[in-house]
């Protein structure tokens, strides 16, 4: 269902004073096979952790001969994230249809990020000597607690040393001990950039960091505390969740707004206006927040208004883009120009989602679209793509009237007006997925279109 609904609002001196319906085409998605199960890991029960052990002696020895060198350590950990324990399965690589355990992956992993080759076996010896570490750090912690040292022991005892270790990477240095409770993430500053968001011309950065191999499945989970004996089945939250728009049951992966005209048979080009996309790292930083009260009266109040939203929740769901938009577009003729959106999320849920756009001027929304879209099961996870959604004649009047003004500055006073609410929820349940508001200047820089996203909080 792909329908626009138009009320009448002034926008530039003009108005759009008729209703309009314009129908897109969508293609119902198919499901794919299920996917096969990842990873192996070696028993651990019974392990004596007293002392250190020849295989420890043998990783010091190792390590001073650069086995596991800082670089190598690091892209094992972030292997650790990627591929989770499961037991003695294999994991089947889409790209290439071959089988391959958790070890021979991190090893895999290890080699295409460092180019240093290390095997299967130093994997999983690794892996044993971190496993025992990590269980007399635990026991060091609980000393003081004999019951709940008791119980974390007996949990451990039953568990594999990938899965430990794997444990130990999700908690490390973030997890104080509080009352015989460890809390999964240490609480971050929240930070109001206030008048410094709203500056006008204020351009942000531009560097993105992008691997050179696929991205892991979605593996997207509620963070909830968890009590000591609990601890160590505490899994590693995805690098994109608190980076990204994302939460544990949704993640935008790319979003733009474009013209596109066919100059050639089978040649298309294509001039984006806004765009978000790349992979979230763990060495991003995480999302600033801003209050959501400073937008409020950027957008609807009345009935599914931004207000009564986001006081439904849940609040992590709720994010705020601001773009800078490029309009320098080199398409002289516009003749056959197609103006279109393109969006794309994943999930690890299989669902039915909608998605509402509403465009709103001073506050009142001008125009709604409201597109239903179903999974498409691909690589893992569950793809949700909205592919060449036509722009309404409101948006791309909008556009040709603000490109005809002739400075940049009369440009940002008209686009301080304008904004655009995009809110993703689960059609079946009504449970607000992701909301986005956007917000929106000109870009000034030669790099084109740039954004910034924030999280919304409430002080």
């Amino acid at each position: 269902m792909k329908d626009w609904e138009l009320s009448t609002q002034n926008s530039i001196g003009s108005a759009v004073a008729a209703a309009d319906t314009i129908s897109a085409p969508w293609t119902p998605a198919s499901s794919g096979p299920p996917p096969d199960a990842n990873g192996s890991g070696s028993d651990t029960k019974n392990l004596d952790v007293g002392e250190i052990s020849d295989d420890e002696k043998d990783l010091s020895a190792a390590d001073a001969e650069g086995v596991w060198s800082p670089d190598i350590e690091q892209s094992f950990q972030e292997a650790l994230t990627i591929y989770p324990p499961c037991g003695r399965r294999k994991i089947i690589l889409s790209d290439e249809g071959k089988m391959y355990g958790r070890n021979e992956l991190i090893a895999r992993y290890i080699k295409l990020r460092t180019g240093k080759t290390r095997t299967r076996k130093q994997v999983s010896s690794h892996i044993q000597v971190l496993a025992r570490r990590k269980l007399r750090e635990i026991q060091a912690k609980l000393k003081v607690d004999h019951a709940a040292k008791e119980k974390a022991l007996q949990t451990m005892s039953s568990m594999s040393s990938a899965q430990i270790v794997s444990a130990g990477s999700a908690i490390h240095n973030k997890m104080p001990l509080m009352g015989g409770t460890l809390a999964l993430h240490a609480s971050t500053p929240v930070s109001y950039p206030g008048a410094q968001f709203w500056q006008p011309g204020l351009q942000p950065g531009t560097s993105q960091d992008v691997k050179p191999f696929p991205q892991p499945a979605y593996t997207g989970k509620p963070a909830t505390a968890v009590s000591s004996g609990d601890l160590v089945q505490a899994q590693p939250a995805p690098p994109w969740e608190g980076r990204a728009i994302a939460t544990h049951k949704l993640r935008l992966v790319e979003f733009s707004a474009y013209m596109e005209q066919q100059r050639e048979q089978e040649i298309y080009h294509k001039h984006l206006f806004v765009h978000i996309g790349g992979s979230a790292t763990y060495a991003d930083p995480l999302l600033e927040a801003v209050d959501v009260k400073q937008i409020y009266d950027k957008f609807p109040e009345k009935k599914g208004g931004l207000k009564e939203l986001y006081d439904k929740g849940p609040q992590a769901a709720f994010f705020l883009v601001k773009f800078w938009a490029d309009l320098n577009s080199n398409i002289q003729d516009e003749s056959g120009v197609f103006y279109g959106v393109t969006s794309q999320y994943e999930s690890n849920e299989n669902m039915t989602i909608t998605c509402s756009t509403k465009v709103c001027s001073f506050g009142k929304q001008v125009v709604e679209k409201v597109e239903t879209e179903y999974a498409r099961f691909e690589n893992g996870r569950f793809v949700y793509r909205i592919s060449r959604s036509p722009m309404c004649e409101y948006m791309i009047n909008f556009i040709h009237k603000l490109k005809h003004l002739p400075e940049k500055y009369m440009m940002n006073s008209v686009l301080e007006n304008f904004t655009i609410l995009q809110v993703v929820t689960n059609r079946d349940t009504q449970e607000t997925l992701l909301c986005t508001a956007y917000v929106f200047e000109v870009s000034a820089s030669e790099h084109g279109a740039q954004h910034h996203i924030y999280r919304l909080v409430q002080d």
